[in-house]
């Protein structure tokens, strides 16, 4: 299963991030997780939200360009090696991971990492083979 991420492109200007978490905030809309990257002349900002589509129809009213992406939510052990051991086993699999970041808090106290690959299906498929738990989006209180 996986979980609506929401992908806006910044300028590289002073303010760009202030005024996306202003206005999702203005609007009861709260963050679960947020990853930003940057090149030289933009960012792009990647954000799980609680109800990713009226968050996303309020950031294009408001003129941002965004896009949604489906992402995968993996239970980490929160313990020395655990990121290590799901990591290994997706790369014995033959799964390029795109890229990840972590959620905020924590489920049943594993660590909760948001995982982008080519194919979500695969990836979830051989997590549960190896008992490795994905995270749906109830668990992090997603409409």
């Amino acid at each position: 299963m996986t979980i609506p991420q929401i992908s806006v492109f910044l300028e590289n200007k002073a303010g760009q991030l202030a005024d996306i978490t202003r206005i999702l905030s203005e609007n009861q809309v709260n963050m679960r997780a947020i990853n930003i990257a940057e090149t030289a002349d933009y960012g792009v900002l990647r954000l799980i939200v609680d109800d990713a589509q009226r968050a996303s129809a309020i950031l294009l009213e408001q003129g941002f360009i965004l896009t949604m992406t489906p992402v995968v939510g993996v239970a980490v052990p929160d313990t020395p090696g655990g990121l290590s051991k799901v990591l290994g086993v997706i790369s014995e699999a033959g799964i390029d991971v795109e890229y990840m970041y972590s959620v905020f808090g924590q489920k049943d106290g594993q660590a909760c990492m948001i995982f982008r690959v080519a194919d979500a299906e695969s990836l979830t498929n051989v997590l549960d083979q190896n008992g490795i738990g994905t995270i749906v989006g109830e668990d992090l209180g997603l409409h």
